[in-house]
């Protein structure tokens, strides 16, 4: 059988399409449960800081990243895959993960890639694949709060900052091009 001659049937019919009230938990309260600050978020971002047109200072920088993440966030397709991270995390140091050890999971074993595969996913779903370039150097270099993060919490937040951090030199260089 051929993929074009399955029937396609929406069971899903008269969903709305967007969300209809008020969500009761936002993901920046989570993760200051986890001890992450946008300062935090900000600074880490600002540790691989390099000058660009249109980011020409820190402060700029800084201010663009804070607005590039609070449209991240906006997103609850991207907060809820932050908060996988979270659950992963808790989970790990509660020994609560299946076929993982809590030994296994506090020596974060370079064949568990479960923790990449998310940070990446992050990164890609903001940024494409910039963003997963960048996600590649925050994992590298783990500036600021990401070296002090557990298994899965450094490669969310590495995946996180890497993809608005490409926004933000993205955005910010375009936006200096438009100013010419």
């Amino acid at each position: 059988m051929k993929l074009s001659d399955i029937e396609e049937r929406d069971l899903k019919k008269g969903q709305p399409e967007n969300i209809e009230e008020k969500a009761t938990i936002d993901i920046l309260d989570v993760l200051a449960e986890e001890g992450i600050s946008v300062q935090d978020l900000a600074d880490t971002a600002l540790e691989m800081y390099v000058p660009h047109p249109g980011l020409e200072t820190r402060e700029k920088a800084e201010a663009l990243f804070k607005r590039e993440l609070k449209f991240a966030l906006s997103d609850p397709n991207l907060c809820l895959l932050i908060y996988t991270g979270v659950l992963l995390e808790r989970e790990g140091k509660a020994g609560n993960l299946p076929n993982l050890s809590k030994k296994s999971y506090e020596k974060d074993l370079t064949f568990i890639i479960a923790d990449e595969v998310l940070g990446t996913s992050i990164a890609t779903y903001i940024s494409g694949s910039k963003g997963a370039f960048e996600f590649v150097r925050y994992d590298k270099q783990k500036p600021g709060i990401l070296a002090n993060l557990g298994p899965f919490m450094d490669d969310v937040i590495g995946g996180l900052i890497g993809g608005v951090s490409s926004n933000m030199y993205s955005r910010g260089m375009a936006e200096f091009e438009r100013k010419d």
